[in-house]
């Protein structure tokens, strides 16, 4: 493990001129060459900075600031690779030791110098540190592996995420640029009520799967121009359960929230919706907001069975919904952002191109 000598930065800290100048020549005479001599401790910090040293020797007594208060403005600075440091000291009590070793020093060797004992005591810490650096790096290393492969994973997921959304798109008449519209107004719904980055990111990616159990809804039902008889309703609202249930079993965040977008954006806040019937809070708040942003889209959309919607119609059925079928407080903020809402209208307007 030892390397030879002259390649480390050692760092010597003496108020002494006479005791910089003995180890400058005790360390040069064994070949480590690359010395910084510091007589003044208020200097430390910012040859610490310039030089980033292996090993500091470092003298107790000294004006302006003592031993303990430069090792603490060492600590301060967080460095994970802060290098070992020996304490100078002719101060022989067991106070004085156990002080300096509390404050974090690793050895300490005691004045007058004995040469064979200091440089034994150099050439050991200079080669824990090494070590240290060596498994700091490696430690590095397997962090930004995992990250590479945790990239790697939330990228493969987001692709089956995207491909069964285009799926589930080409048995419905919904077309691609609903699923964009949806997606993106429930984003900024999320934003609006306070979702951090990470949270947007997950929905804006979650909720395209809103309807993917409908790849399980015979052609006769799903796409039939006409009302739904009542054993067709039926069959229908299955939809939301058949895609909690092709979404399950995937413990990822993002699966987890397709899976709660799924099966509880068809639930209404006064327990009136399915498939469980529940009420309030008790349903995902990704749930409620998927709930809201697909059916002013959908209303605002030309179907083959109706006309779209006016802005001002779709807002009007929301805001007496409100308590009703939709959480009151995403109401508020869906009305909040209200322009932004029509500037992703008109962003991925039917006609336009897909995203």
């Amino acid at each position: 493990m030892s390397v030879i000598a002259g390649h480390e930065c050692i760092l010597i800290v003496d108020d002494e001129p006479t005791n910089l100048k003995l180890l400058d020549r005790m360390l040069r005479g064994q070949g480590y060459t690359d010395l910084v001599l510091v007589q003044d401790p208020r200097e430390v910090l910012a040859q610490y900075r310039a030089r980033g040293p292996d090993l500091i020797l470092l003298d107790i007594n000294m004006p302006h600031l003592d031993g303990y208060q430069v090792i603490e403005q060492l600590k301060a600075l967080e460095d994970p690779l802060l290098p070992p440091i020996v304490v100078l000291t002719a101060q022989h009590s067991r106070d004085c030791l156990l002080r300096a070793l509390a404050c974090g020093a690793r050895d300490f060797v005691g004045k007058p110098f004995d040469r064979n004992e200091l440089l034994m005591r150099v050439r050991n810490l200079l080669d824990v540190h090494l070590a240290h650096r060596l498994l700091h790096g490696q430690r590095a290393a397997l962090e930004r592996m995992v990250h590479a492969r945790t990239a790697e994973l939330h990228y493969t997921r987001l692709q089956v995420v995207q491909r069964l959304g285009r799926a589930a798109e080409y048995r419905d008449e919904e077309t691609g640029n609903h699923i964009l519209r949806m997606s993106h107004t429930c984003t900024l719904l999320a934003r609006q009520i306070g979702w951090g980055d990470a949270q947007c990111d997950l929905i804006l990616n979650a909720s395209p799967m809103h309807d993917i159990g409908k790849i399980g809804i015979p052609d006769a039902i799903l796409l039939k121009p006409g009302k739904f008889e009542p054993h067709e309703w039926e069959v229908m609202r299955t939809h939301a359960a058949i895609g909690a249930e092709l979404l399950d079993g995937d413990a990822s965040d993002l699966m987890h929230m397709a899976r709660d977008i799924a099966l509880t954006h068809h639930e209404k806040w006064d327990g009136s919706g399915y498939p469980q019937g529940l009420t309030g809070e008790a349903i995902p708040m990704a749930g409620r907001i998927a709930a809201l942003a697909d059916v002013f889209d959908a209303l605002t959309s030309a179907r083959p069975y109706k006309n779209a919607w006016s802005v001002e119609a779709a807002v009007e059925l929301i805001t007496k919904n409100s308590g009703k079928h939709f959480d009151p407080a995403l109401v508020g903020a869906f009305l909040g952002v209200l322009p932004k809402v029509e500037e992703i209208r008109g962003r991925y307007r039917e006609g336009g191109a897909a995203a």
